[in-house]
């Protein structure tokens, strides 16, 4: 018995509010009272409601709360509900964050997180239980192709549940900005239909010159310092490892003596590095209007020198065959033109794992399976639940928008990519077998390619940085409720949630190490931070330096025009008629222009505004993130003032909290 006030908020976006009626429920550990209909609740507004209860309801437990429909259905994103008065310390906290939909009766529990032995008295048992057979009805796993790890079920945004849809501003601004790209290409593609590319010069037609590193790509794009310099700290860093002995690939012919003792001497020394892109061996190319293009698999063999650049020794464009004469090695002594066209095989080939490996599988594909196992898996009552949750948003509908343009028949990679029509999927395929747990966890990965002393490396310099900075956030809020290892062990939800991220929808992933159950808080720590940085980091390095490295499209071509070269009789024709033609050039530089843009709609890594937790442990963690982030933000805009190619991929500020692109 006694006095409540309510405040119900609704979200800010233009479509948040309903026409509908909304009733209200308060429950408590001895009662539950009926509050009656609200007016129907106004986007960006909050409703305050004061009602005497006549019951004595205890402890509240939770708010109750339908959708009345009227003529018409109108769903509600509701983001809160606060309620004070008897049974509550202060004002208690009801976290939504949802849309409300249909007349269904849905059940907030207060924010303050609880594991299942945190409710010795079973008191949300019921509701847990009943919440999480409800998702999986609305999340369930899909199959996109054969031998790939699972995605959301459904072919469009429409088939996605609405809370993991666009909402308004982002859905305007990606659809506004696809829209004027692709009227852009139209016009200046049509035009352009007549032209052909005569001199690398006329690639400037179509050059983006949006930012400082690709304007100083473009002036210096030949050099052997920046080609290396790529391999570190470009667009895809994951492929460079330090070498621990000769590839057995790598064929040195008669006369090619002192190729063999460099290559010796930086192999003794610790300084000899491999890029191998054998992944691609084997790939059937595609065919765009009716012309063949090409794919390669090079080798590169570089040497690490004392001032930190990374400078190539020989590429290998493709790998031995058994009766066929040993495959031409290029050297940077060999004629200018004859190297030149050698290292933009190896960056067309590195465009190709880099979109389709380290971006669009290692990136977008596995976060959406950590998004869709958590929605399955946990209930919103729980700790992991509410610290993960911020990292998912947007996720699965960017993803089902890449597989029904991008990667999909007819899409953009059939267009213009010469992996298109088929190839691509079998990439991804052969990719899958490379998903190591140790890959995505950069203090493993790093290690494991021998690149943790490498200091000119500064996409490993700031994943570790990053890295730790996450593990101290997942370890504080951990700790709070976590006290032991057997606490860990004895979370049924925990376990199921770990089982259906590496056996469901990784596919079996315990064969490459990932967990299949958590037994100490230092492992679960371990995974979560792993689940942390992949949604946030890692994607953000592959993502960020689209704009920068393919800009100047010779410096990664979507596609190759002309088979690998079989001499060093090389001319710029040569080059220029291997590269993409004016209309392929012009495609590649509007997707790339759309992708690599500043996302005006944008929340940085660990700068989410929703709020789950609602007692004040985890609100000091999530503030000591934050200052971490803010601290390492400005220490590494420091840095970069000084450095003549700044790096900024994983910088927080430019780091998305989530994969919405």
């Amino acid at each position: 018995m006694g006095k409540y006030t309510i405040r119900v908020a609704t979200g800010s976006s233009l479509l948040a509010g309903s026409s509908n009626c909304v009733q209200l429920w308060l429950v408590g550990e001895h009662g539950e009272a009926d509050l009656g209909k609200l007016l129907p609740p106004l986007p960006g507004k909050e409703t305050e409601l004061n009602i005497e209860v006549p019951l004595y309801l205890g402890r509240l437990l939770l708010v109750k709360l339908r959708k009345h429909k009227l003529l018409l259905d109108s769903d509600w994103f509701c983001k809160w509900i606060t309620v004070q008065g008897p049974g509550t310390q202060g004002e208690a906290f009801f976290p939504c964050y949802r849309w409300v939909q249909g007349d269904g009766i849905i059940c907030l529990p207060e924010g303050t997180a609880l594991t299942v032995s945190d409710d010795p008295q079973n008191l949300f048992k019921t509701q847990r239980e009943q919440e999480v057979e409800a998702r999986k009805t609305v999340y369930r796993w899909g199959s996109w192709k054969d031998g790939l790890i699972l995605p959301i079920a459904g072919s469009s945004r429409q088939d996605l549940p609405r809370d993991q849809r666009f909402l308004e501003d982002k859905d305007l601004d990606f659809n506004f900005s696809l829209a004027k790209g692709l009227k852009d290409l139209a016009i200046k593609g049509t035009l352009e239909l007549a032209i052909c590319v005569k001199r690398l010069e006329d690639f400037k037609k179509v050059l983006v010159k949006e930012t400082p590193l690709a304007a100083r790509v473009l002036d210096c794009w030949k050099d052997d310092a920046l080609f290396g310099y790529q391999f570190l700290n470009g667009a895809n860093p994951m492929l460079v490892r330090r070498s621990k002995s000769l590839p057995a690939r790598l064929l040195l012919s008669p006369g090619m003596e002192d190729l063999q003792t460099q290559l010796e001497k930086e192999l003794q020394a610790g300084t000899l590095f491999e890029a191998d892109f054998s992944l691609l061996d084997g790939i059937k190319p595609n065919v765009i209007i009716f012309q063949q293009q090409y794919v390669a698999a090079p080798l590169v063999m570089l040497r690490l020198q004392p001032d930190g650049k990374l400078l190539p020794m020989v590429i290998q464009l493709q790998p031995p065959r058994h009766g066929s004469p040993p495959p031409l090695l290029f050297l940077p002594s060999d004629p200018p033109m004859a190297w030149l066209l050698a290292k933009i095989w190896v960056r067309s080939s590195d465009f190709q794992v880099h979109q389709l490996q380290s971006h669009l599988l290692r990136g977008h594909l596995v976060a959406e399976v950590i998004s869709v196992a958590t929605m399955r898996s946990l209930p919103s009552l729980h700790p992991i639940y509410k610290l993960l949750i911020p990292h998912f948003n947007y996720t699965m509908e960017i993803n089902t928008l890449a597989r029904s343009t991008l990667v999909s028949e007819y899409g953009i990679f059939d267009l213009v990519v010469s992996t298109g029509s088929g190839g691509h999927v079998d990439i991804l395929q052969r990719a899958v077998s490379y998903l190591t747990y140790r890959s995505f966890c950069p203090p493993d990965d790093l290690a494991d390619r021998g690149l943790l002393d490498v200091t000119s490396c500064l996409y490993g310099q700031d994943a570790l940085r990053l890295w730790g900075i996450i593990s101290r956030y997942v370890n504080g809020m951990v700790g709070l409720f976590y006290k032991s290892d057997e606490a860990v062990t004895c979370d049924p939800e925990l376990q199921v949630w770990c089982r259906e991220i590496t056996e469901i929808g990784l596919q079996g992933a315990q064969d490459r190490g990932f967990p299949l159950c958590l037994e100490s808080r230092a492992q679960l720590c371990h995974f979560l931070t792993m689940c942390i940085f992949t949604c946030t980091g890692q994607h953000a390095s592959a993502h960020l330096g689209q704009l920068d490295w393919y800009s100047w499209i010779p410096n990664g071509p979507c596609t190759m025009r002309k088979p690998p070269p079989t001499s060093k009789d090389v001319t710029e024709k040569d080059v220029v008629d291997s590269l993409p033609n004016l209309q392929q050039a012009r495609m590649q530089k509007t997707f790339v222009q759309f992708l690599g843009r500043h996302q005006p709609v944008m929340v940085a890594l660990g700068q989410h505004k929703e709020k789950y937790f609602s007692d004040p442990g985890p609100q000091a963690v999530l503030k000591q993130f934050q200052e971490e982030l803010a601290t390492m933000d400005k220490e590494i805009e420091i840095r970069n003032a000084q450095l003549d190619l700044p790096y900024e991929y994983l910088q927080p500020s430019k780091v998305e909290n989530s994969v919405t692109i």
